[in-house]
């Protein structure tokens, strides 16, 4: 990204809506827009890493709530919310920071939530475990904001390998959606 074309450019927009990027509140507005920008949109240079894995046989390993902040492509606003990973191993397990790290290598662009669960899971069944599955759960200001003005939430899901299968499908969405709590597996 070219720091100092997209300080141009944001001046530019100031200049349009009305504002004037010289006064005082305004001056370093660009500046700081361009470093955000560079740091929310990471992951278009982003690698996530998943060929460091650990040898260990489980049956199912269940990442929850992991936190999550995109833009949405359509209108350049925030979505946010959590995202649930399950999958099942083929001998080998990621680590928990390896997940995180594969969730903004996506959530770090412009993108729609359809496509980031989709990419998640896409990503994480390639590196050849049995099954995946991908829940989002996520609130847009693209809607809350603008337009319909509604407090509604998205889910998405993405199931690949095994989980593909109905059975399989809905016992591990009943592992997903339980509580650390409930220690009942």
């Amino acid at each position: 990204m070219d720091k100092e074309r997209v300080k141009k450019l944001v001046r530019e927009l100031i200049i349009e809506i009305g504002e004037d990027p010289t006064r005082e509140g305004l001056r370093e507005t660009p500046d700081r827009i361009a470093s955000m920008y560079k740091e929310i949109f990471g992951g278009y240079d982003s690698d996530s890493e998943l060929s460091v894995q650990f040898s260990e046989d489980s049956d199912v390993v269940i990442a929850r709530d992991i936190q999550f902040y995109s833009m949405c492509e359509h209108h350049m606003l925030p979505f946010f919310g959590k995202i649930h990973i399950a999958y099942s191993p083929n001998g080998r397990v990621f680590g928990i920071s390896k997940l995180v790290r594969l969730v903004e290598k996506f959530s770090k662009r412009l993108q729609i939530q359809e496509r980031l669960t989709k990419n998640i899971a896409d990503e994480l069944y390639a590196q050849g475990v049995k099954g995946v599955v991908v829940l989002a759960d996520a609130e847009h200001l693209c809607m809350k904001m603008r337009g319909v003005r509604n407090d509604a939430t998205l889910s998405s899901s993405a199931f690949r390998g095994i989980y593909e299968k109905k059975e399989e499908k809905a016992g591990i969405m009943t592992l997903i959606r339980k509580r650390a709590s409930d220690s009942s597996f």
